[in-house]
């Protein structure tokens, strides 16, 4: 139980940086297998991206910035660590993990290891007896529902006694635990944002391959990625926390919003189908409020407005983590970007970071038109 609960706490409330601070990615760039531009190089302002970096390192604006990164033609121009974050620290991703438990479900529908995003979730546990609350909108669940966060089961994170707490306590049964939910609507009909559907892929993926999700994103993701250290939190039967158990350096991290920029493409390795990518990128579900931008909802993946000072009508895509992490994917500009930030429970900052402010009126205003 110590073990578990440790490295939950890890996972759930986030690591504090303890090294030295990072070096300025512009005067100095960074070694490493990244191929590295000034941003002037690749269309960008560069004195826009330095007093964007001196206004947070100065704590006028994000101040619990751990790392921000920007790769524009798939070339890193600007890569900055604050808060004495190391560039080699592994760090919590939180939900983003869901965006990497996407790519996952497209590599096993490709291999043939599930059959499609309309296969019936009960159809991955058929050894799996006493299913509490059955009726006939549990068994019509489909993988898409959970993809889409439409699985119309009772779950929710909504304080120390929601379902989600419940489960992150659980030692073991993480499955069970998320069949056993009741239902409160049709599957496909209604979006609640859940978790607990995303971990139950790590263990739909045991059922078909043998893998828990780390082993097999290990073997069929982070290997051809060139992803070589990473942690991912996973409970005493080994089942990964899809939800949000995954850590990675930020470097590694940009490379998911690469390769879903280039279409699932790593070098000449077509890693994730084409298709795949095109369909996390549609929009499922539309979450656009009346008067406000368009955005909504992928496979795992969030849809944000397109840039709005740009040309085109491309919409930007976003993995988005809780207490500030995200990849932003803008195709319109070539562009991926990641952010990582502080993650600690019940700390507050008198100046919040609007880290939607800070990609569309920070970043992508230093591109030149």
């Amino acid at each position: 139980m110590k073990r578990c609960a440790r490295i939950l706490a890890a996972v759930l409330v986030g690591i504090l940086g303890v090294g030295g601070s990072g070096f300025a990615g512009i005067q100095k760039p960074p070694s490493g297998d990244w191929p590295v531009s000034r941003p002037d190089e690749q269309g960008l302002d560069g004195k826009a991206l330095a007093d964007l970096t001196d206004l947070i390192r100065k704590g006028e604006i994000c101040p619990r910035l751990h790392a921000l990164l920007v790769i524009r033609h798939g070339v890193l121009v600007l890569e900055e660590y604050f808060n004495n974050w190391q560039p080699d620290r592994l760090h919590t991703l939180q939900s983003v993990s869901k965006s990497f438990a996407s790519a996952l479900v497209g590599i096993a529908i490709a291999r043939g290891e599930f059959k499609g995003v309309d296969e019936k979730v009960l159809d991955f546990f058929p050894g799996m007896k006493d299913i509490a609350n059955m009726d006939e909108r549990k068994a019509s669940m489909r993988l898409e529902d959970l993809l889409t966060m439409r699985s119309g089961t009772d779950y929710n994170e909504q304080g120390p006694d929601s379902p989600h707490f419940q489960l992150n306590k659980l030692e073991r049964g993480w499955d069970k635990f998320y069949l056993d939910r009741p239902m409160v609507q049709s599957p496909g009909t209604g979006f609640l944002y859940d978790s607990g559907g995303v971990i139950l892929i790590s263990a739909m993926l045991k059922n078909r391959t043998g893998l828990h999700a780390a082993k097999y994103a290990e073997r069929y993701l982070f290997e051809p990625l060139g992803i070589k250290d990473y942690y991912w939190y996973e409970n005493l039967e080994g089942h990964s926390h899809a939800g949000g158990g995954l850590n990675l350096t930020a470097r590694d991290t940009a490379r998911l919003g690469q390769l879903y920029l280039n279409n699932g493409r790593w070098g000449d390795k077509q890693v994730v189908p084409e298709d795949w990518i095109r369909e996390s990128f549609r929009m499922h579900v539309d979450l656009t409020s009346p008067g406000q931008p368009p955005g909504g909802y992928g496979y795992l993946w969030w849809i944000g407005a397109p840039d709005p000072r740009g040309k085109g009508r491309q919409f930007v895509f976003m993995a988005r983590g809780r207490y500030g992490q995200f990849i932003f994917v803008a195709p319109e500009h070539d562009m991926v970007a990641v952010v990582f930030s502080m993650a600690q429970e019940g700390v507050q900052s008198d100046n919040p970071c609007n880290y939607m402010s800070l990609f569309y009126d920070r970043i992508l205003t230093a591109v030149r038109r």
